[in-house]
């Protein structure tokens, strides 16, 4: 019988076989382990990667961590009376005013007004921080005044009462902002700025803005 020698090319060919083999079983045991090791340790190298809001209710809520001062319980409560007063304000322009003007700062404030009320309401529940549900018998007695007049003399003393409520509560809004420890005060802080801003910018459109009112708004600044 004839012996037959070995193919040099077939040994190679088997040979790389054999490692490629070998790399793939060392791979798929290198992905077992680490799967293991993410299970018993609950992925948190992932989950410690995802943003706030990907990571489920709590993360949420330790936004609103922080103390709340007396200055932002009053905060909260000015939010909500301004709310109380400005809308049904706000309302009476669309009927009363002579004024294209005055009816569109009406608009503006009670759109904003009515967020800023959702907001107030959310976060003074979230706080247990108690608010009001009435405005106070001054403003109640602005929105009387506002009901018994038509015409100009509406439109002169909706942009006089209105301008000079936001220009106070400006000078409040910037303290609470600078000092609040709280990030949901933080946060109303900030977008009631953008609302008062913008009501302010729209009252002072309508050309009825008188400095008699912005003295009054500077006499109630501390000096």
């Amino acid at each position: 019988m004839k012996s037959h020698a070995r193919n040099p090319r077939q040994r190679a060919g088997r040979g790389r076989v054999l490692t490629l083999t070998v790399a793939v079983v060392a791979a798929i045991a290198a992905v077992s382990v680490w799967l293991t090791q993410r299970d018993s340790s609950g992925d948190q190298s992932v989950s410690a990667n995802l943003p706030a809001a990907a990571a489920g209710p709590a993360a949420r809520q330790a936004g609103g961590t922080g103390a709340v001062t007396e200055l932002d319980k009053t905060f909260l409560i000015k939010v909500r009376q301004a709310g109380l007063w400005e809308i049904p304000a706000a309302r009476l322009a669309q009927t009363h005013a002579s004024s294209e003007a005055i009816k569109r700062a009406g608009m503006h404030v009670l759109d904003g007004h009515s967020k800023l009320d959702q907001l107030v309401r959310e976060d003074s529940e979230a706080l247990s921080a108690p608010i009001p549900d009435q405005a106070t018998p001054e403003q109640q007695g602005w929105v009387d005044q506002l009901k018994d007049v038509r015409g100009r003399a509406f439109d002169q003393l909706f942009v006089d009462l209105l301008r000079a409520s936001h220009g106070k509560i400006f000078v409040t809004i910037g303290e609470v902002r600078a000092t609040t420890k709280n990030a949901l005060i933080r946060r109303l802080a900030t977008q009631t700025n953008n609302t008062v801003q913008d009501h302010m910018d729209v009252l002072e459109d309508t050309g009825l803005v008188t400095d008699a009112t912005l003295d009054d708004v500077a006499s109630t600044i501390p000096k």
